[in-house]
This record gives structure tokens, C-alpha cells and sequence, in this order.
């Protein structure tokens, strides 16, 4: 009777903690899909914006291009969550040279159409960094999960993946230089 008592405990503690592991890989994916509904968003403003800087800023043409040819990248269907990553991490550097580029053209500043547009993308990537903190935060709960003892054995024989952190690329850890941002 004993015996069986303690199996019955053993398997209540796998499931519960296969459950804990499935529940948090689960909060991984959907916090990652609000990441990915800011990114559309995101990216649904650039043509717009695009569109109206086109013609006073003459001077930043390579840099517009840039951000129109991601945008386009960005927008191809089936991209799996790492090349999402990548592709958001490679826009933003081009992205924030626009907003920089915006103050040297005081016609675009004057433009109101132009103002509301960079008040939306500010506020999208204020929300991209808070949705990627939370992510960072969930998939480091995940891989500890994934990784302690005794989660660590249901993991492995369940073959639970780990996930990777959605870092900021090391180019924007650097001190801005404007003038080499609006280069590029």
C-alpha cells in the first residue's frame, strides 16, 4: 500500500510539474505574439511615414530606403520567431535615425501629419521595449524552469526547448552617433 501511495505521489508531482513547464512556455508564446502585434503595428506606419518624408528629406534618402527595404523584409510571411528578432533588432537603429533625422528639417517638424506619426511610433516602441521586458522575463522563468532539478528531468524527457532572450543588439549598446546614423 505504501508502495503505491508513493507512486501515486511521484506521478502527481511529474504531471504538475510537465503542467508548470507547459504553462510557462505557453506564457513565453503569447507574450512573443504581443511582440509581434507591435512589430505589424510598427510596421504599418512606415510606409505612411516614408511616404510624407520622402520629399523634404532629400538627404536621407539611403536611410529611407533602409527602412522601407526592412519594413518589406519584415512583412514576408512564414519568418520564424528568430529572423522576427533579428529583423525588428536591425530595424530599430534605422528607425530611431529617422526620428533623430525629423529634427533637422523643421518643415517636417511644422507638419502635423508627420508629429502624430512619430507620437505613434514612440509609443510603439515604448511598448515594444515594456512587451520585451516581459518576454525576457517569462523565458528566463521558462529556462529556469527547464533547467532545475527535478523539472529538469520531466523537460528532458518531454524535450521542452529552450528559448532565447530577446536581447538588444550589440550596435545599439554603443553611444549614438547621430551623424554616423544618418549615414547609414
Amino acid at each position: 500500500m505504501k508502495i503505491l501511495v508513493a507512486i501515486g505521489i511521484i506521478l502527481l508531482l511529474a504531471v504538475l510539474i510537465y503542467n508548470t513547464l507547459v504553462s510557462r512556455r505557453n506564457q513565453c508564446d503569447n507574450i512573443f505574439a504581443s511582440i509581434d502585434a507591435l512589430l505589424k503595428k510598427r510596421y504599418n506606419l512606415i510606409p505612411n511615414l516614408v511616404t510624407l518624408m520622402k520629399e523634404s528629406m532629400r538627404y536621407e534618402r539611403d536611410l529611407l530606403e533602409r527602412v522601407t527595404q526592412l519594413r518589406a523584409k519584415a512583412m514576408r510571411p512564414n519568418l520564424t520567431p528568430e529572423e522576427k528578432i533579428a529583423i525588428a533588432d536591425e530595424l530599430t537603429q534605422p528607425l530611431h535615425g529617422l526620428m533623430v533625422a525629423v529634427e533637422n528639417y523643421p518643415e517636417l517638424k511644422a507638419n502635423e501629419q508627420i508629429m502624430q506619426l512619430m507620437r505613434s511610433l514612440n509609443e510603439i516602441e515604448e511598448q515594444i521595449a515594456a512587451a520585451r521586458r516581459a518576454y525576457n522575463q517569462a523565458v528566463t522563468d521558462y529556462n529556469n524552469a527547464r533547467q532545475m532539478f527535478p523539472s529538469s528531468l520531466i523537460a528532458a524527457w518531454f524535450r521542452f526547448q529552450p528559448k532565447e532572450l530577446f536581447e538588444i543588439p550589440e550596435t545599439e549598446r554603443k553611444n549614438i552617433d547621430i551623424k554616423e546614423l544618418l549615414k547609414s
